[in-house]
């Protein structure tokens, strides 16, 4: 009762805060403020900040915050509080954003370490930000992303990083086999506010918008107790981050495109594809100077290349040579991939066989969803193989007198004499995990028994 409660509160108050301009609206003669927005002359509206103030979408943005969780800002509301702070404050706040009073709260930074090294920066906005912000994205997307380019996939709304692969793979079969890899330094944090903001002025005419995004990438960040002001850059950990970051390179999406480039790009993350180590060199210098000069951004030389597609990696994959090309897993995914397990099935950890499972299972479910999309199952079954010799190992080290390892043997079908002489080897537990009998006694079935999950598809 008190969910359900809560929710007709909520949708009071967002219905009692919109319906301000419904008797302005009626007194002109136009239509309503819902068909207004949903129609195609939504990008040369003015009133942009009704649309976001409507109900359906403020439930929209509520739910979608509520369901991406996150940490809480500076301010330390937790997404658990939001829609009891919205009931006693939504007024105020609508109010605020129809005006365009409403001031943002410095976001609060937060670095984590990147998989290929380093730290990536992160500002996250308060949950109530994270709430407008998303409001906002809801109704910038209808304008934007119907414009964007067919070979953009990153932070799209029925696209993924599977179909940005797919697209590569196809690039590589029409024989465009060298790959111009651009990466793009600290992105993020070097997007120039002005550029930005003049695109989106192209399209919003709505100055109250135009004040609030601007007051967002404005709003500072605090960090070790100070908030230093924000001059460029689109802080990752807001909604509203990956949109602007798109605007942004939507530009050189429309260069590539001009210049009848195949390229794919997710986010930050461009391949263009071309069909000879010389086309790949010009390319390559030819954006450079573009990406330099015009979007004043910073092309990271260490990190860009031109090379054979599979002597590369995009969005964790790469390709195997030949005529066919077939996506396979990158190397370094792959040792990203046994750091983590390591890490789960360390034998000094000394935790009970079922929570290593579980664990274990937690992470494989995941990975296995986004890399079992590979076209080499072979590479599955040897980390399959991999894994439960590590936990092999891991039984193994709980068995830790020569009669507990000698009773277990036998339990698993081990015979006695068998099980005496394995007991009193003095090999260590990596080494013993692949001998003959320890797979006997612990073979495929047993941790079917387990229910540890399986990389590869099971015939």
């Amino acid at each position: 009762m008190g969910d359900k409660r809560q929710k007709i509160q909520l949708e009071l108050a967002f219905t009692s805060g919109s319906r301000g301009e419904a008797p302005r609206t009626a007194r002109k003669g136009t239509e309503s403020p819902v068909a207004r927005y949903e129609s195609e002359s939504l990008a040369e509206s003015e009133r942009l900040m009704e649309a976001v103030c409507e109900a359906k979408n403020l439930k929209r943005a509520l739910a979608k915050v509520k369901s991406n969780g996150g940490s809480p800002g500076i301010d330390g509301m937790r997404v658990e509080e939001l829609p009891a702070w919205l009931i006693a404050n939504w007024k105020a706040t609508h109010e605020a954003l129809l005006s365009g009073r409403y001031a943002p709260q410095p976001v609060k930074r937060v670095e984590i370490e990147k998989p290929d090294g380093g730290t990536r920066r992160l500002g996250i906005p308060t949950v109530k930000d994270r709430f407008v912000q998303q409001a906002v994205l809801q109704v910038l997307q209808r304008i934007w992303d119907p414009t964007f380019s067919e070979s953009s996939y990153g932070f799209r709304a029925e696209r993924s990083a599977h179909q940005a692969v797919i697209a590569a793979q196809g690039h590589l079969h029409e024989g465009y086999r060298w790959v111009v890899d651009i990466d793009l330094e600290k992105f993020f944090d070097r997007v120039h506010h002005d550029r930005l903001m003049a695109r989106v002025a192209r399209r919003v005419r709505d100055k109250r918008m135009l004040k609030l995004i601007r007051k967002f990438l404005n709003s500072g960040v605090l960090e070790g107790g100070l908030v230093s002001p924000t001059t460029e850059g689109t802080p990752q950990g807001g909604p509203l981050s990956p949109l602007l970051s798109n605007i942004v390179l939507d530009e050189l999406d429309e260069e590539l495109e001009r210049r009848n480039h195949k390229f794919v790009r997710y986010a930050d993350d461009c391949n263009i594809y071309v069909r000879s180590e010389r086309a790949g060199h010009r390319v390559m210098q030819s954006l450079r100077r573009l990406i330099t000069s015009k979007l004043r951004l910073r092309v990271n030389e260490g990190k860009s290349a031109v090379a054979r597609p599979h002597e590369r990696k995009f969005l964790g994959f790469s390709f195997t040579s030949g005529k066919q090309p077939r996506r396979r897993i990158a190397p370094q995914a792959v040792t990203r991939f046994k750091e983590k397990i390591r890490t789960l099935t360390a034998r000094i950890r000394g935790k009970q066989l079922s929570d290593i499972i579980s664990e274990l299972n937690a992470y494989l479910s995941g990975w296995r969803g986004y890399f079992g999309f590979c076209e080499t199952p072979s590479v599955l079954r040897e980390l399959d193989a991999w894994i439960r010799r590590r936990v092999r190992a891991y039984i193994w080290s709980t068995w830790q007198t020569v009669g507990k390892r000698r009773a277990a043997l036998v339990r698993q079908g081990v015979s006695r004499k068998d099980a005496a002489g394995l007991a009193a080897t003095r090999l260590g537990p990596w080494r013993i995990s692949k001998t003959r009998h320890l797979h006997l006694a612990m073979p495929k079935a047993f941790f079917d028994s387990l229910d540890l999950i399986r990389l590869a598809p099971t015939a």
